[in-house]
């Protein structure tokens, strides 16, 4: 199974090697790779009322690089603000058993919230909030298990709490999905 991780606009790039990592460990049976490609953020999914990125029309964007590098996966990673329809903003967007996922760095560096700069915790934060992503993208729902991965992160502090790992009950599905497509 190949995973590609594609940078939209201009992004922190040791974050974005600190998310290639993280996926590699959490899904040891994918290759993790970074595109060369930088994909320019699509003028028509900025919201000026709302100054933020409508990140389900960055996904419909991001599609065609599925098929042309011939890859199961691309986690687009981008520094600009999401949001979907009745949410203030999200962290990231995935469909289930989708091909395409995408995470925004920008809620989650520590100044965003007037903290003093923690390149660790911004990393692992990144980390936490791709593998989610993925795990959306293989079929996972949201988890009820506040220290999972796959739980749902209404705030940053969600976000902290829970870990880059699954739970017991979720790897089990994700064994299961490798294991069912044969990867």
């Amino acid at each position: 199974m190949k995973l590609m991780v594609l940078r939209i606009g201009n992004v922190d790039t040791e974050a974005v090697h600190s998310v290639l990592n993280g996926l590699s460990q959490a899904f040891p049976q994918m290759a993790c790779s970074l595109s060369e490609t930088v994909m320019p953020v699509p003028k028509e999914a900025y919201n000026q009322r709302r100054g933020q990125y409508h990140s389900s029309r960055i996904i419909a964007k991001m599609m065609g690089y599925v098929e042309k590098w011939d890859v199961d996966i691309v986690l687009g990673v981008t520094a600009f603000d999401l949001y979907v329809p009745g949410l203030n903003f999200v962290f990231g967007e995935a469909h289930s058993l989708g091909k395409v996922a995408l995470i925004s760095l920008f809620r989650l560096n520590p100044q965003f919230y007037g903290q003093s700069v923690d390149k660790q915790l911004f990393y692992e934060r990144a980390v936490k909030e791709a593998v989610h992503e993925v795990g959306h993208t293989l079929g996972l729902g949201h988890c009820g298990n506040p220290s999972c991965v796959m739980f749902f992160s209404n705030s940053i502090l969600d976000t902290d709490r829970k870990k880059s790992t699954f739970c017991e009950k979720c790897s089990v599905l994700v064994a299961g999905f490798v294991r069912n497509w044969g990867f």
